[in-house]
């Protein structure tokens, strides 16, 4: 098992360019926040209710195939003239295929770079360069939760979507069994957010779920999460937290300068 996560660490870190670092790109924004959350993690319009409407694509490094689904980052234009110190914290939503910049931003989180008054001038600009770290993702009242997708059918295919995903890791594998079982069936990622099996267990549903967390992975044990009669389209509440945060293999550079 020591092993299997060490190999999991090994291929999201080995992509993962230590993204808690600062770095520095350009960003442009999308008028409608309805653009990303019909992104390719799957959130749907669930994503408008993402960190206050404030949603990213963002470019393959930093989607990792879907693994990057649901991270959070925050982000500071480098215009003093136009833009405020704070900058704007953002939740990846999307997949960016424009090589011409970093992210693409939703206007509202666009605008929040923006000093007091200024969030039409910003605007105006377009593409602006910046700076951006991942942070942690902060849910307080919110556990992790799982969404049956409308292509789920009984009583073998079963496709799940994880939401309100904490701490700063990424979910590199996902198993479900019955509630009781100890025969666990792994899932694989669809994509984005989702992960499906089509060898679904019978009965009330538990999930085990490996994040990155440390130098290493961690599972995640969601003893009762769905029950017998689960039903599509639902929101199921799996009874846990995620506050992990994964450390990369790097150069120290977390070291709270902005």
């Amino acid at each position: 098992m020591a092993l299997f996560l060490c190999f999991l660490f090994f291929l999201i870190s080995s992509a993962s360019a230590c993204d808690r670092c600062v770095h520095q790109a350009k960003v442009a924004y999308f008028s409608q926040a309805s653009a990303l959350s019909a992104g390719a993690c799957g959130y749907g319009s669930l994503a408008i209710g993402f960190s206050g409407g404030h949603l990213v694509a963002a470019v393959p490094s930093i989607y990792k195939d879907g693994a990057g689904c649901g991270a959070c980052f925050q982000i500071r234009c480098k215009n003093p003239a136009v833009c405020n110190k704070q900058g704007t914290k953002v939740i990846v939503t999307d997949l960016n295929k424009n090589n011409q910049t970093g992210f693409v931003l939703s206007s509202r989180a666009f605008m929040a770079m923006a000093n007091k008054g200024m969030g039409q001038t910003l605007l105006k600009l377009g593409l602006v360069d910046v700076e951006y770290k991942r942070i942690p993702c902060e849910y307080k009242s919110q556990n992790l939760a799982v969404r049956v997708e409308e292509s789920s059918h009984k009583p073998n295919y079963l496709a799940v979507k994880f939401l309100y995903q904490g701490g700063q890791t990424e979910i590199v594998a996902v198993d479900v069994a019955k509630v009781g079982s100890p025969n666990w069936q792994f899932m694989s990622r669809n994509y984005g957010a989702v992960w499906d099996t089509d060898r679904a267990p019978s009965g009330a549903l538990q999930f085990r779920i490996v994040v990155t967390s440390g130098y290493d992975g961690k599972w995640i044990w969601a003893q009762h999460v769905m029950p017998e009669d689960w039903k599509v389209g639902v929101i199921y509440d799996s009874g846990v937290q995620i506050s992990d945060i994964a450390q990369e293999g790097c150069s120290p550079c977390d070291d709270g300068s902005w």
